[in-house]
């Protein structure tokens, strides 16, 4: 069925990070539940959050926020992490999906999905070929959640001090409901189109955010 229009995507703002902490603590607490150790290493979740926190701070992070202004969901973009993609992935052609996050209140309106497709969306605005994604080694379930969506699997790393490096990747502009797209904006001020956002330097140093998704 397809969704009510009740939820806008609009940029994360520093008055979101409680919420959107809570929503991590959700998601880990989910995701135990499903057999898998994807963020159960607490030392990993501070590094992550410390990522998110430089994120929303660099406007590299959105919400979705539902008809009572709550956090629903969450995405960010990011550098490509040069510890999975090299020079020959051509980095610079793709945009690089991160903490896709989406509230259990929310499951069944394909929030993710409607994410994933609104990335893809700004990835082709951008004249880029790909979104990619890289996640948890061992979630074989998220793995097929994605495949689901169209991403095709590239290739696997394993570098010995990161618990990430399943790779995959779409087409830009590829988009699985071209029907229930996510409106930008708020409920005041009604919705619009796919922004443009601030470009990201593909080649920043330094600047590398292990994919966390929970959908």
């Amino acid at each position: 069925m397809k969704s009510a229009r009740t939820e806008y995507l609009r940029p994360a703002a520093a008055a979101d990070v409680p919420a959107l902490l809570a929503l991590r603590a959700e998601a880990e607490g989910w995701l135990r539940t499903k057999g898998t150790d994807q963020w159960s290493d607490p030392e990993t979740g501070e590094r992550a959050i410390s990522k998110w926190r430089a994120s929303i701070d660099e406007g590299r992070a959105w919400v979705v926020s539902g008809e009572r202004d709550q956090v629903l969901a969450t995405v960010s973009r990011g550098p490509v992490d040069r510890d999975f993609w090299t020079d020959a992935d051509r980095p610079e052609a793709a945009l690089y999906l991160y903490k896709l996050i989406v509230a259990r209140e929310a499951s069944g309106r394909h929030l993710g999905t409607r994410l994933v497709d609104w990335m893809s969306r700004l990835a082709a605005l951008e004249g880029r070929t790909w979104v990619r994604i890289d996640t948890w080694r061992t979630n074989t379930g998220l793995h097929a959640y994605y495949e689901r969506l169209g991403f095709q699997h590239v290739r696997t790393e394993t570098p010995s001090h990161r618990r990430s490096g399943w790779l995959a990747q779409r087409p830009a502009g590829e988009l699985t409901l071209p029907g229930d797209l996510l409106p930008v904006g708020s409920h005041e001020q009604g919705h619009g189109d796919v922004p443009r956002q601030r470009a990201q330097a593909d080649t920043d140093k330094g600047m590398t955010s292990g994919n966390g998704t929970a959908v």
